[in-house]
């Protein structure tokens, strides 16, 4: 489902109370927190989805979890319980993930570079819900969202070798013709830890060859690259 706020657009998502929001390039959208321009673009989310605060986090491609408290933190994962607060992710090829407990109203979002993919950062995040909230992995929603996929996404060797000194990805085939496939990656962490198979959501959204939208690619954009924000809120 597509929304269009103005003239930009974000490829969005909802279920009952809660929705989900990927940013795109559209007439030049940035959300590059380091400009005026991009911190400006995150003010207005809140006019244009009707919001109390946005929360982000100065992002370090770690697999540091943090608890939304309306300061900018260190870290790479967003986790809230608080209705009318989006909480997102910056990227221009890495991947955002936004997650959401249907049941309990908890929401987290995730920037999953390959650094934090490595990390299992994606699966360290829903643990945390499960154990902050005690809640089920049953109730637990995944959407991956558009980033530089295994079509697209070159890799070198050597860093290729820690991937398969990782016990959950050594077994896997998630590197093919010098390309390596994040999806695969995170999806695998979800198995792992026995979230459902079905509640796994794929845009199916390459940043660098889509020629549906309208996307920022870091490593074909290089030092001009803008930044998309995909973000995620309770409705109250």
């Amino acid at each position: 489902m597509k929304s269009i706020i103005d003239k930009f657009e974000f490829i969005s998502f909802k279920d009952n109370f809660i929705e989900l929001n990927f940013s795109t390039a559209k007439n030049g959208l940035d959300f590059n927190m380091n400009t005026q321009n991009g911190l400006k673009n995150l003010e207005n989310i809140k006019k244009w989805f009707d919001l109390n605060a946005v929360g982000y986090l100065r992002q370090t491609h770690s697999d540091e979890v943090v608890f939304y408290d309306s300061i900018v933190k260190d870290g790479d994962a967003l986790i809230t319980d608080k209705p009318n607060i989006a909480i997102g992710v910056f990227t221009a090829d890495c991947v955002p993930v936004l997650i959401y407990d249907k049941k309990n109203k908890i929401i987290a979002a995730v920037h999953s570079g390959w650094k934090g993919t490595l990390m299992q950062i994606v699966s360290k995040t829903i643990l945390t819900m499960r154990d902050t909230y005690k809640i089920s992995l049953d109730d637990i929603i995944v959407y991956i969202g558009p980033h530089n996929r295994s079509c697209c996404y070159e890799f070198g060797k050597e860093a290729l070798k820690q991937f398969y000194e990782a016990d959950i990805y050594k077994e896997l085939n998630i590197y093919i013709n010098g390309k390596l496939d994040l999806n695969k990656c995170i999806r695998s962490q979800l198995i792992n830890i026995g979230l459902n198979e079905n509640n796994i959501q794929d845009v199916k959204i390459c940043t660098s060859c889509d020629d549906e939208y309208e996307l920022f690619s870091y490593r074909k954009q290089k030092e001009n690259c803008g930044r998309m924000f995909s973000f995620i809120f309770i409705r109250k």
